[in-house]
């Protein structure tokens, strides 16, 4: 009965006019940078965060979420249409979706698509609703070695799961780990690395290395890898599957769902392994292994259903136990902070309307999504035709001048500017910029709940492993990074991610 009166209070919060407002205009926003391949959910979250800071919390949490979760839905349009995944994890599913739409069975690939991301998403959120609150009371009872513990296992399992080189991806961490050390000690206020710039004393704004890394980075590489990109979108026809693709999508849309519920919890990119994880597992159990990249439409409803899953599940970690899987979910946490609230197992007690909210917003946004991507088709892939060099510089003068009012700081301008060229400059290099995110937020933890475990401990080391739930992270931890070097594993990671390079 809890569970229904938490969920009844999140639906009256939800269903208010301007959080349903807001919650169409998230999904509306994450359709269309999921269509439009270089832009991405990562980008759009990092460029709009300023604007969400005069919205309440619960408006402002509930838009960017269905910016993240909208990009899911919106890279099979083109995927399936054009063979141009305008989203990463839909990299998969033009194998199949495409080969679809070239035999005149576009309407029936796009609605497994829409089917199974819908039916994947309500049962994600179910389970977050059901899973959420017993992992916030359990991470109650964490202290600081735990917590060390806990955040030292996400980096490394993200670094397992990063795509490339493990050595690189470590690189990164520890980079983004540098960068989250700048400004004055924790405990001491000494300044550190500031160069006697003093607007570095409180430490490199969040906001200008999301933007520069994730906005401004992109669009370089993009400019420099252009691609004509045309589209004819002809009437699609018979949007509604036949009944032998019924029975066929049944098993694929339930262990996609099951996959991507698991796999949407790890640090990295789960939703990007749990919708190539669900194509490698329909593929090895179908009976009509022949059809797989020829048009089977298996290999449409597992992998969107597994995508869709990870995307609504990946919240678990962050509004449980404070912690991004990802780089959209390290936006997130900077959203939660800059609205004065800390993510973490108190939010469900101090937060109530803003977490049983912004879960119920995920199945109204589900509704919408499905309301969206089906009948508007052809405006979305026409969206494709809007030339690039008229969107680049709209981009960057948005992210500019939204950064610029956070603090009306022209420093945090400079510092787009500086990120943007580095992670250009990474990219070239061939380093995955997530990990250094993933660092950059995630450091200042580490660091804060070692010295505080040590201080308790008056400088004991040895509390990392007489507590047992640090011990057992921390052997999960080290387990991860022998998993990350075995050359069979680092092998089959190289096969795994080849589809999304």
């Amino acid at each position: 009965m809890e569970l229904l009166d938490n969920l009844a209070l999140g639906f009256s919060t939800a269903l208010l006019v301007q959080n349903v407002l807001y919650c169409f205009l998230g999904v509306l926003l994450g359709t269309a940078v999921g269509v439009l391949p270089g832009i991405g959910p990562t980008a759009t979250v990092a460029m709009l965060l300023p604007i969400t800071f005069s919205f309440e919390p619960v408006t402002a949490l509930i838009m960017l979420a269905g910016i993240y979760y909208g990009a899911q839905y919106g890279g099979s349009t083109t995927a399936i249409l054009i063979n141009l995944p305008g989203e990463s994890s839909a990299a998969v599913t033009a194998l199949d979706g495409h080969a679809m739409a070239r035999q005149g069975r576009a309407g029936a690939a796009l609605a497994a698509a829409a089917v199974g991301s819908f039916i994947a998403g309500t049962v994600a959120t179910v389970a977050l609703a059901v899973a959420a609150p017993p992992l916030a009371r359990v991470a109650l009872e964490f202290g600081p070695a735990e917590y060390f513990s806990l955040v030292l296992l996400g980096l490394i399992v993200s670094i397992a799961l990063a795509r490339g080189s493990a050595l690189k991806a470590l690189a990164m961490i520890a980079l983004g780990v540098l960068f989250g050390t700048v400004g004055q000690d924790i405990y001491t206020g000494t300044p550190r690395f500031v160069f006697e710039q003093r607007e570095l004393y409180g430490g490199i704004d969040f906001v200008s290395v999301a933007v520069g890394m994730f906005g401004v980075a992109e669009i370089l590489r993009n400019l420099e890898n252009e691609q004509t990109r045309t589209a004819i979108v002809g009437r699609v026809k018979n949007l509604w599957p036949t009944r032998e693709d019924r029975r066929r999508i049944v098993g694929p849309i339930a262990r996609g769902t099951g996959l991507g519920a698991a796999l949407g919890v790890l640090p990295g990119g789960g939703h990007v392994l749990a919708s190539f994880t669900s194509y490698a597992v329909e593929k090895r159990i179908s009976k009509r292994k022949e059809e797989f990249g020829n048009g089977a439409i298996e290999g449409v409803a597992g992998p969107e259903s597994a995508n869709n899953a990870a995307a609504q599940t990946s919240f678990i970690p962050l509004l449980t136990l404070g912690l991004p899987a990802h780089p959209v979910m390290a936006l997130m946490v900077g959203a939660f902070i800059v609205h004065g609230i800390t993510p973490g197992p108190n939010v469900i007690t101090d937060e109530p309307e803003l977490f049983w909210g912004l879960i119920a917003s995920m199945w109204i946004g589900n509704v919408l999504l499905v309301l969206l991507n089906l009948p508007l088709i052809g405006v979305w892939v026409r969206m494709l035709r809007i030339p690039y060099q008229v969107l680049f510089p709209m981009i960057i003068l948005f992210a500019a001048i939204g950064t610029y009012s956070l603090g009306f700081n022209a420093y945090d301008v400079y510092a787009i500017v500086f990120f943007g060229i580095l992670g250009y400059v990474l990219i070239k290099c061939g380093c995955e910029p997530a990990p250094l995110l993933l660092g950059f937020v995630l450091g200042p933890l580490v660091e804060e709940n070692l010295r505080r475990a040590l201080i308790i401990s008056r400088g004991d080391p040895s509390v990392f492993l007489t507590r047992p739930i640090s011990a057992v992270l921390l052997a999960l931890a080290a387990a991860a990074l022998l998993i990350a070097v075995l050359p069979a594993i680092r092998k089959r990671r190289e096969v795994v991610f080849a589809e999304d390079e």
